[in-house]
């Protein structure tokens, strides 16, 4: 069987979240490297190779960011270094369960991870399945941003499937108008697309997840799957529309990390050629564990289980 390559895109930042003591604890964690994670967990290095793309500082986060990976099997060696430039920062307090996030990340190097052309194309063409989301896009500045999309659509073109979740965050936006035609383009470049619909709607005023599929749907995406929290996601694809629904989840502690896991267990039961009905069963249940954790990275082995054979 030939491995196939999965080539993750975006921000890695340091996390802090209040542990015992009133101390905090340091991970790691951002939306498409927690989908590179559990992707690696679910798979064999054999079957399918993760590869992290970003962009890091000389600083000693960033140095023990990449160990951390390199440690994990996530790929690095496609990972630029910036010297004047360092990894972001951000602090999750929760609320019960939900969590919200303060972030320190203007100097963050991944805003420079498409400045590089060359490098981004060459990367991209020895990817089987590219993923990104909204929050990749965001932190481009104008130009790099459609350097970035023009460079996922000649992967496209050779053909990679291209995976994107919108993954809105209004912060990171200078309006809705340039956040809403960003969006667009990055379905417009997806063969996969994996939003939230509570994301979609306040941005497109979808009024169910199936209105919000099909909209996707017409910017020319085959495979739609809309993420609805608690509730069944829905499938559109090949014209076939599918809700599938979750187990009930008991004892949730931390929903950091539940719509990216998500994404991990259905592009890895894709890629693994399993069908949209059973990718998105193996999604759910790789959610639900997530948020039964603390923090957007939880043990491989707590996945073993459910990985793919």
């Amino acid at each position: 069987m030939t491995t196939r390559k999965l080539l993750s895109i975006g921000e890695c930042m340091a996390e802090l979240q209040l542990a015992e003591g009133g101390l905090y604890s340091l991970a790691f964690g951002g939306d498409t490297l927690n989908m590179a994670w559990y992707v690696r967990a679910l798979t064999h290095p054999h079957d399918i190779e993760v590869k992290f793309f970003t962009a890091v500082g000389s600083d000693p986060l960033s140095k023990e960011l990449i160990a951390f990976l390199d440690r994990h099997k996530v790929g690095t060696e496609l990972v630029r270094e910036i010297s004047d430039r360092n990894i972001g920062l951000y602090l999750i307090t929760l609320v019960e369960a939900e969590r919200n996030f303060t972030y320190w990340r203007s100097a963050s190097a991944a805003r420079l991870l498409a400045q590089d052309g060359k490098h981004l194309t060459a990367a991209l063409s020895k990817a089987d399945v590219i993923y990104f989301s909204g929050i990749t896009l965001a932190i481009l500045d104008p130009e790099h941003r459609e350097n970035f999309l023009a460079a996922l659509r000649r992967a496209k073109a050779l053909g990679a499937m291209i995976a994107f979740d919108s993954n809105i965050r209004r912060r990171l936006w200078p309006s809705d108008q340039v956040m809403k035609q960003a969006m667009i383009a990055g379905y417009q470049v997806a063969s996969l697309a994996l939003p939230t619909f509570e994301d979609d709607e306040v941005l497109f005023g979808d009024s169910n997840p199936v209105d919000c599929a099909k909209r996707i749907a017409d910017c020319g995406v085959g495979e739609v799957v809309v993420k609805d929290g608690g509730r069944p996601c829905h499938i559109l694809a090949e014209e076939k529309l599918l809700a599938v629904a979750p187990d009930p989840v008991t004892g949730i502690l931390d929903t950091t990390g539940a719509g990216d896991s998500f994404n991990s267990g259905y592009v890895a039961a894709r890629m693994a050629n399993q069908s949209p009905l059973d990718a998105a069963k193996l999604a759910h249940r790789v959610a639900g564990r997530v948020i039964c954790g603390r923090g957007a990275l939880l043990d491989m082995e707590l996945f073993s289980d459910l990985r793919l054979a």
